[in-house]
């Protein structure tokens, strides 16, 4: 049975609240001014590079605010597959390319197109389409489905369990072009990057601590313990222990699998 809501994601609910309460925030307090990155004058004339660090804060809209945390609903799967530990990592490391790297093209892309290209807007556009690189390429289409357009049989459109969140995805790449749509591409680039290993090693394997996500780290104490007990309770202890031994590896499988 699939699992509803934010069950064993726990990160994922964290991300929707926080990203909710913090464009809520933005709003109530008007300094939704200070968070979208505008090269001329932020940058170049101001020297507001803080701005660099806070861009991806919040929404400064309740359109993209809806869809973004749609997004991040639906890709709450990634987490269920990696783990918590595995996926938080991978939004850590992934954070500061998906900051830095978009106003840096931007920057690249302004005088070839005639300073048209000139702000980024707000909100964890790039880190929420790294996400969905990921689900591109590790969750598989369970169903698809054909919308006949007339009576015609071959006048059709084929759609998937999966259409919802690109379309969803579409919508959040199209709600502030062009910046928007260049947050997208750069945040699709990152993950896929990521999970291709075309980066260091280090930006791929690194891991944060198990405590951080607030799961118990297993140790091989424990089964040892359990071992000696069913040593000594003696009968039909056999089989029980290599069960245990059984155990033992499974899990040191599914963590290697999971890291």
């Amino acid at each position: 049975m699939l699992a509803s809501g934010f069950t064993a994601a726990p990160i994922s609910k964290s991300f929707c609240f926080g990203l909710t309460i913090s464009s809520i925030l933005a709003s109530v307090t008007d300094t939704k001014y200070l968070f979208h990155i505008q090269l001329v004058p932020h940058i170049w004339r101001f020297k507001q590079f803080w701005r660099l660090l806070v861009w991806q804060s919040c929404y400064n809209n309740s359109t993209e605010l809806l869809f973004g945390v749609m997004m991040l609903y639906h890709l709450r799967v990634i987490e269920r597959l990696y783990g918590s530990r595995k996926f938080a990592s991978f939004v850590m490391s992934n954070l500061p390319p998906t900051l830095l790297l978009p106003p840096l093209v931007l920057a690249l892309l302004r005088p070839l197109t005639f300073s048209t290209m000139n702000i980024l807007p707000a909100g964890p556009t790039p880190i929420i389409f790294a996400l969905l690189a990921q689900y591109h390429a590790t969750i598989p289409t369970v169903y698809k489905y054909r919308l006949r357009l007339s009576s015609s049989a071959t006048d059709a459109l084929t759609f998937s369990d999966k259409s919802i969140v690109y379309l969803l995805a579409a919508q959040l790449a199209l709600s502030s072009l062009p910046g928007s749509m260049l947050s997208a591409a750069i945040g699709w680039f990152i993950g896929s990057a990521w999970r291709s290993d075309l980066g260091p090693e280090v930006w791929t394997s690194w891991r944060i601590p198990t405590w951080a996500t607030g799961a118990k780290q297993e140790s091989s104490q424990d089964f040892q313990r359990l071992r000696r007990r069913l040593e000594g309770e003696g009968g039909g202890a056999g089989s029980a222990i290599d069960e245990v031994d059984g155990e033992m590896r499974r899990r040191g499988l599914d963590q290697e699998a999971l890291d």
